[in-house]
């Protein structure tokens, strides 16, 4: 029996665009209620707990805000059915509480898995703990990132310890952990041998799940434009980006490409949003969505002339495969997790190196760039890392740690 944590996308009903993880929780969930009858779903409560999430409304909430950040259609009503699913969930998770959950668990006729695969609640290690003892469940965990560790000046105050809790908290307690590419695994693995566990980590790159554009739709925007697609937040590094493009302005006025940025405004962000919101050299060449639905996105993103990524750190780099399953060319941040996803394929530079930006941004912009047409060559020899490639590898570990023996 698999149990899939849902805490993440009910936290996230009625908002209007999914981040990354929102993406992998809601494939997972859609996997799940495609492929396994019998999967149960679950979710913290208001009491510090968690509660069992009845299938029916799971199903009904997951096919629900799959449709809203899909949808090109945005309507008040669907975003008020998300929500009205969403908070059905949670009372019912309430209702029931851990008793019902446990004792559900208690009377499968196999091992049950918990799964995890955001990192909402994983710094409580508490609830872990009574789900191991009451619940007799087996723990999967997916680690994304271990970035505010790594990298604490890009964090929120206090979200290095608090990450710190999580990984400690997987390591503790899982039976088997997922990590979304090499680089994450590298970064995890010190803190495993330093707790002394030998806990199975799987590399299973994530998948890709886009609306389809028809081949041959026109670009939305008549001026060449590059698109930047990540929340704004400092390890982003927008203020490159932004300084490069108020001096393309200056220089070359109305001839300058645009830059489409497509993400929500993350939290420490003066520098950037005082830009956007006060620089008069900015207006007119930055165009700014904060919530787009996916079909807006794809729609947007296959016109560019690249996709941007001048990001300090990643995990994985979701906008990379989505730009190139789209056919779009990047120019991207010479670090290991954008490496290891793109390969040969995109062109690296350094995220500091504004005047190397800024002679590629105006290459690929000509409408007979070479660099650009050699990277689309590349293109060509790419294939996508698929979510059918991917749970066939987490459900042969799912079954495997199942199976196991318990631990002396």
């Amino acid at each position: 029996m698999i149990v899939l944590d849902l805490s993440r996308l009910l936290s996230r009903a009625g908002r209007e665009t999914p981040t990354g993880i929102d993406r992998v929780e809601l494939a997972y969930a859609e996997h799940l209620i495609a492929t396994d009858p019998a999967a149960l779903f679950a979710t913290t409560t208001l009491a510090g707990g968690l509660g069992l999430v009845p299938r029916r409304i799971s199903e009904g909430f997951v096919a629900a805000i799959g449709a809203a950040w899909r949808s090109s259609i945005d309507t008040a009503g669907d975003q008020r059915k998300v929500r009205r699913l969403g908070w059905r969930g949670r009372l019912a998770a309430l209702a029931g509480g851990e008793a019902r959950l446990f004792a559900g668990l208690r009377q499968s006729g196999e091992r049950p898995v918990y799964v995890l695969v955001s990192h909402h609640h994983l710094e409580k290690p508490a609830i872990f703990a009574r789900l191991r003892a009451r619940g007799r469940a087996r723990f999967v965990c997916l680690i994304h990132d271990l970035i505010p560790m790594e990298f604490p000046e890009y964090a929120k105050p206090g979200q290095a310890n608090n990450h710190r809790r999580r990984i400690e908290t997987a390591i503790r307690f899982a039976d088997a952990l997922i990590v979304n590419s090499a680089v994450t695994r590298d970064a995890l693995l010190p803190h495993l041998h330093q707790a002394g566990r030998r806990t199975p980590v799987l590399v299973a790159p994530l998948g890709l799940d886009l609306p389809q554009e028809p081949n041959d739709a026109p670009p939305p925007l008549q001026q060449p434009y590059f698109v930047y697609i990540g929340t704004i937040e400092a390890r982003k590094n927008h203020l490159l980006l932004l300084n490069l493009w108020r001096q393309l302005a200056a220089d070359l006025g109305g001839t300058a490409p645009l830059l489409v940025l497509i993400g929500q405004r993350g939290w420490e962000t003066e520098n950037v949003v005082d830009m956007l919101e006060r620089c008069p050299g900015l207006h007119g060449t930055v165009i700014e969505h904060n919530t787009l639905p996916d079909s807006e996105m794809v729609r947007l993103l296959k016109g560019a002339r690249a996709l941007l990524l001048p990001s300090f750190a990643e995990g994985f780099g979701f906008p990379l495969i989505e730009a190139f399953g789209v056919g779009v060319p990047a120019l991207c941040s010479d670090i290991p997790a954008l490496r290891e996803t793109g390969g040969a394929v995109p062109e690296y530079l350094d995220p500091l190196d504004g005047p190397g930006w800024r002679t590629a941004i105006l290459d690929y912009a000509a409408p007979d760039s070479p660099r650009r047409a050699a990277q689309l060559e590349r293109l060509h020899g790419w294939r996508p890392p698929t979510w059918p490639e991917h749970f066939a590898n987490v459900d042969r570990l799912i079954a495997e740690t199942a199976a196991a023996p318990d631990p002396n």
